[in-house]
């Protein structure tokens, strides 16, 4: 199951990931496993409260003109694990960025930048690859990632 993208016509950047993993899909919304570092890391970035609800997660995205959404319609995925995607239906980025002014597209992690790359890269759009904020990624430490990301999302 996809997620529609979170936008408004005033966003100018695009956060996109790769594909919705179980506990996403099982909260209904993006970056749903606690585990997962990106809701902590943009509130930081934005300095934010911790959203705890949809709602709020969407609010505080839109109030600093952050769009959100996957690269991936649909696909055949084993489990959360990123290199077992394979049936790819691309998400239709171009028709969003008809609709919201973005200029940059920061790439949660190194498969939603190959899959962005892929099938939807944008002549003229700044597309940025970041480390990803999965637990997975343990190499990076939330210092580093606010680092890092911090460059390009404030």
């Amino acid at each position: 199951m996809a997620f529609e993208p979170v936008y408004n016509e005033s966003c100018t950047v695009l956060i996109v990931g790769t594909w919705p993993s179980p506990k996403s899909r099982e909260q209904g919304f993006f970056y749903g496993h606690p585990q997962n570092r990106f809701w902590k890391l943009m509130a930081r970035l934005l300095d934010e409260e911790m959203p705890q609800s949809i709602a709020a997660k969407k609010d505080m995205l839109l109030r600093h003109r952050i769009a959100l959404w996957d690269t991936i319609e649909s696909c055949t995925i084993t489990g959360a694990s990123d290199a077992t995607i394979r049936d790819v239906v691309p998400t239709d980025i171009r028709g969003l960025l008809r609709r919201a002014p973005i200029r940059r597209i920061l790439c949660n992690g190194a498969t939603a930048y190959r899959l962005y790359e892929k099938y939807n890269a944008q002549p003229g759009i700044e597309a940025v690859k970041l480390p990803s904020t999965s637990p997975a990624n343990a190499a990076w430490s939330m210092e580093k990632l606010a680092a890092e990301w911090g460059r390009y999302v404030n």
